[in-house]
């Protein structure tokens, strides 16, 4: 086993309780993924192959999964549209493919973060820490939020239109909660690059991906959408007017 250069403590262990499935073909890069995810006091599941993974997924249901794109059977991104199916689950994909267009691919099929290779381990349960701590429902959960005919469960992190339960993944949870604890203003880009991913540096294409995925949840029709609106040149606005008790349903 490759053994992580700095071992977290007792105190400093921020994936305790959690357990997290592996997908990578790459012995190396699996030994060392674990390794550290271990250290930082998740319980790691591996699989070498879409097909154990799946399996995995089925058996011991994760909290997080780590799912590199090209895998032996289906590719990482038809596992991702699986695990969609039944889940909100969050994914963090690795990648060897930097085009824009290969990312979007992985985002569109519902994944919440994605990591380049070759990557720093470390990074990873940065990465991991980050988005189990968003998924989390305990701890002091945030006031509700109700506009109109849209409501947000803080503690049960879901969300309700009409009445009827949406399921979001934990990013489209966060990016939604976060537009709407600000209704009618406009949020730019890279405010919720910051905010919403933590992230200073990044493709604002993942925005534009999660925004179009809301919309077609909550829009009557996501091509001409009322309640997320774009403003160009500059980024997001939520439309509380659009969400009134006597407005027209969206769905």
């Amino acid at each position: 086993m490759v053994e992580p250069s700095r071992r977290p403590g007792s105190a400093d262990r921020p994936l305790d309780g959690r357990r997290v499935l592996v997908v990578d073909d790459d012995p190396t890069l699996l030994e060392i993924a674990a390794a550290y995810l271990s250290a930082a006091g998740a319980a790691v599941d591996t699989a070498a192959d879409s097909v154990t993974a799946l399996q995995l997924a089925t058996q011991q249901p994760p909290d997080l999964v780590v799912l590199d794109r090209m895998i032996p059977g289906v590719d990482g991104i038809t596992v991702a549209h699986r695990l969609r199916r039944e889940s909100s689950v969050p994914i963090i994909m690795l990648t060897a493919l930097a085009e824009p267009e290969h990312r979007i691919e992985g985002l569109e099929a519902g994944v919440d973060d994605y990591v380049a290779k070759p990557f720093s381990p470390r990074e990873l349960v940065l990465r991991a820490e980050a988005l189990l701590r968003r998924a989390r429902a305990g701890g002091e959960p945030e006031s509700d939020v109700v506009l109109g005919r849209l409501r947000l469960d803080a503690a049960r992190r879901e969300l309700r239109l009409d009445g009827t339960a949406l399921a979001l993944t934990a990013r489209e949870y966060d990016l939604l909660a976060y537009l709407a604890r600000r209704p009618d203003r406009t949020i730019s880009r890279d405010e919720l690059l910051a905010d919403v991913w933590g992230w200073t540096i990044g493709d604002v294409s993942t925005i534009t991906v999660h925004v179009r995925r809301l919309r077609e949840k909550l829009e009557a029709d996501a091509g001409a959408p009322e309640i997320i609106q774009t403003v160009w040149g500059v980024g997001y606005r939520l439309n509380s007017s659009a969400l009134d008790d006597d407005a027209e349903p969206s769905r």
